[in-house]
C-alpha cells in the first residue's frame, strides 16, 4: 500500500518529504512485525538482539560495552535487557576476573537453542521484506548506506 494511503496524506512538500516520511513509517512497520513474530518465543526485538551478538562471540563472554556497541537500536538498555535475558536463564552474568569492574555475559545452551528455532525469521521472513526480489533488495541496502554516509 502507498505512504499515501497508509497515512491518510494525499500531498507532501517534496519527494525528500515523503521518502523521510515512509522510511519512519516502515521502520515502524517492520519492528511491529518483527515483534509480533518474536512474541510465541517469548523474547523482544532488543533481547533477540542481544542473544545473536552473544551468538556470534560464542563461546567467548561479550561485555556490557560490547553489546551496546553492536546493538540495532543504540537506545536500548543494554544492562536491563542482560538481566532480563539472565532471569529466562537465556544468558549468564559473571564478573571478570581480569577486571572486576567489567561482567562477561556468555550465552547459554538454552539461549542458543531459542535462537536454532527462531533461525528461521531471520532476514525479516515474515515481515514484507520478502516482497522484494534480490536485486530490489541490495538497491534498497545501497540507498539506506547512502543516506547514512
Amino acid at each position: 500500500m502507498k505512504i499515501e494511503e497508509e497515512i491518510k496524506q494525499s500531498a507532501f512538500k517534496n519527494e525528500y518529504q515523503k521518502a523521510y516520511i515512509n522510511v519512519i513509517f516502515t521502520s515502524g512497520y517492520l519492528e511491529q512485525a518483527q515483534s509480533a513474530l518474536f512474541k510465541p518465543f517469548g523474547v523482544t526485538l532488543p533481547q533477540y538482539n542481544v542473544l545473536r551478538i552473544l551468538r556470534g562471540q560464542h563461546p567467548k563472554p561479550a561485555t556490557i560495552s560490547l553489546i551496546i556497541e553492536r546493538m540495532l537500536d543504540k537506545t536500548s538498555n543494554a544492562s536491563r535487557i542482560v538481566d532480563k535475558l539472565v532471569a529466562k536463564d537465556l544468558v549468564t552474568r559473571k564478573q571478570c576476573p581480569g577486571d572486576r569492574r567489567t561482567v562477561d555475559v556468555t550465552i547459554t545452551g538454552k539461549g542458543l537453542e531459542l535462537l536454532k528455532q527462531m533461525d528461521e525469521l531471520e532476514g525479516g521472513t515474515g515481515t514484507g521484506i520478502g516482497n522484494l526480489t534480490e536485486e530490489e533488495a541490495s538497491q534498497l541496502n545501497t540507498l539506506l548506506d547512502k543516506i547514512r554516509d
